[in-house]
């Protein structure tokens, strides 16, 4: 299997070394065993596995706006992507991972100490709550998220705990265009501005990965109380 991990991870242009590819693979196996009890994962067939949770969270990688990035909240982390993938492959930086789940997340805190990782924060919270929390809002360089949300509804989440400067990067299906024009006002309006449109495409998986750039600050009122957002979309 670290070939075939090896070879996925170059066609989307990311290096690896043989010891970061063995800790991809363990929590690879990781989550495999966990999922047989918490709902963690529907994909358990390896190589499907290695392309569409390992390589398509490392598909920012050779982004400048991820590169030059510091702190990191993996936003609706879910079974730990992309954020643990991430997090074994940049040792030097820090990420912090948002859930609104407490057994989810500490399956992913057991998991991450068992292959030794120790630049992962794990936060138990709504979206909401974070975002409007002193501690978290605009303090990161850089969010992401893999969640299955409208982009209006990521936005809300996300841009309010971007610092100014800093980015956010939703991952995408093929054809995210017509998601994007609906969420133009609330990129606006939350401080954000669509900086570039970015396709992934490999002989495994396809992918977009939509960058917005925060250019001011967000409004105190945002984001909304919780479940206001998915259910009244800016």
């Amino acid at each position: 299997m670290k070939e075939y991990l090896m070879n996925v991870l170059a066609e989307i242009s990311v290096n690896a070394t043989d010891e970061q590819a063995e800790k991809l693979l363990a929590y690879k196996d990781l989550v495999l065993k966990y999922n047989e009890s918490i709902n963690l994962t529907r994909i358990t067939e390896d190589r499907e596995f290695i392309q569409k949770h390992l390589a398509d969270s490392l598909s920012v990688s050779p982004l400048e706006e991820y590169q030059s990035a510091e702190k990191i909240c993996d936003m609706g982390t879910g079974a730990g992507f992309p954020g643990v993938p991430l997090a074994i492959l940049n040792p030097e930086k820090k990420f912090y991972l948002v859930d609104s789940l407490a057994k989810r997340l500490r399956a992913v805190g057991e998991m991450t100490d068992a292959i030794g990782l120790e630049n992962i924060f794990l936060v138990h919270s709504r979206a909401e709550d974070a975002g409007q929390g002193k501690a978290m809002r605009e303090t990161f360089d850089l969010c992401l998220s893999r969640a299955v949300a409208d982009l209006r509804v990521l936005t809300e989440y996300c841009l309010p705990l971007v610092k100014i400067g800093g980015n956010m990067i939703a991952y995408k299906g093929t054809d995210p265009e017509e998601e994007l024009n609906r969420a133009h006002a609330a990129i606006r309006i939350l401080g954000g501005k669509t900086k570039r449109v970015v396709p992934v495409n490999t002989e495994e998986f396809s992918h977009t990965l939509l960058i917005i750039n925060k250019v001011k600050r967000t409004p105190k009122t945002y984001p909304r109380k919780a479940g206001i957002p998915s259910k009244s979309p800016i």
